[in-house]
């Protein structure tokens, strides 16, 4: 079956660009959220794509403000209805299980949309597992050299016109009073669904403290999380391998009831190599 191309419309009114990639596996699909300025005609998140239909169907979006979707990037607060939009996709298509998998900016989304759903707050989304991979615990983070360059894109007249011209749009109305939930909140909120944080000690963007602390907080509120470390790994899906893709989807099959886990002998165990 060939990949099927969507626009998809959320619960605020924004088109959001969707692609659909049906795998062998029918019972599980993964919903592919990039990171900041990425779309899922790039090259990067294909690669994702292509690795984890070998686990199931993927789903994969263009956050609002980013590709060919519609509005202006919030930075993290309504990019949830932009996944909850994608998830809703998934469960009309009759997949009986949905997890989303989430890189930089989309990770922090989708522990934040998976969160308020299992909250109760976003009335659409409710997923089976979720996948945060390299993604900020804290919001406004500029400890690194690379995020106060980012701010100061984001956060100046000409450094958001810049970005429109390389084909991101983002918000100038600012963050809002108060903050919404961070991610590593947001983790705590989750429930019975299993969580899996992957990240990278050499990541430029974001140091282990926010993977560590993502994983604390959904650990201390009963949650079911494991915490991958990877030596040698950056950031996002530019740095990500098939190795560690291997690994998240076999993670999700062996983690979601009712999952058949032997996928090519994939499945491996968590606790191996130091993690």
């Amino acid at each position: 079956m060939a990949d099927q191309a969507r626009m998809l419309v959320t619960a605020d009114g924004v088109d959001i660009s969707a692609m659909h990639r049906p795998g062998d596996l029918a019972d599980l699909c993964f919903v592919v959220v990039h990171g900041f300025t990425g779309n899922w005609r790039e090259e990067r998140v294909q690669k994702v794509v292509a690795r984890l239909v070998r686990f199931g169907s993927v789903i994969a979006i263009d956050m609002r403000g980013h590709g060919r979707s519609g509005g202006a990037s919030t930075v993290g607060k309504r990019e949830v209805l932009d996944v909850a939009a994608a998830v809703e996709w998934a469960r009309d298509l009759g997949y009986p299980r949905v997890v989303t998998v989430g890189f930089s900016l989309g990770g922090a989304v989708v522990l934040r949309e998976a969160g308020l759903s299992a909250a109760g707050e976003l009335p659409d989304g409710r997923v089976d597992g979720v996948v945060s991979v390299s993604a900020p615990a804290f919001w406004y983070y500029r400890g690194t050299r690379v995020m106060r360059f980012v701010h100061h894109l984001v956060g100046s007249r000409s450094g958001r016109l810049a970005m429109r011209v390389s084909g991101t749009r983002v918000s100038g109305e600012g963050w809002p009073d108060p903050q919404p939930t961070p991610p590593y909140e947001a983790a705590s909120m989750l429930g019975g669904i299993p969580l899996l944080v992957v990240h990278g000690d050499v990541d430029r963007y974001f140091p282990i403290e926010h993977p560590q602390a993502i994983h604390d907080s959904a650990r201390r509120s009963g949650v079911c999380t494991d915490l991958l470390l990877v030596p040698g790994f950056g950031h996002a899906e530019s740095a990500v391998s098939t190795e560690i893709l291997d690994r998240i989807g076999s993670w999700e099959r062996a983690t979601a009831p009712g999952m058949v886990t032997d996928v090519d002998g994939l499945v491996r165990d968590m606790t191996e190599d130091g993690e």
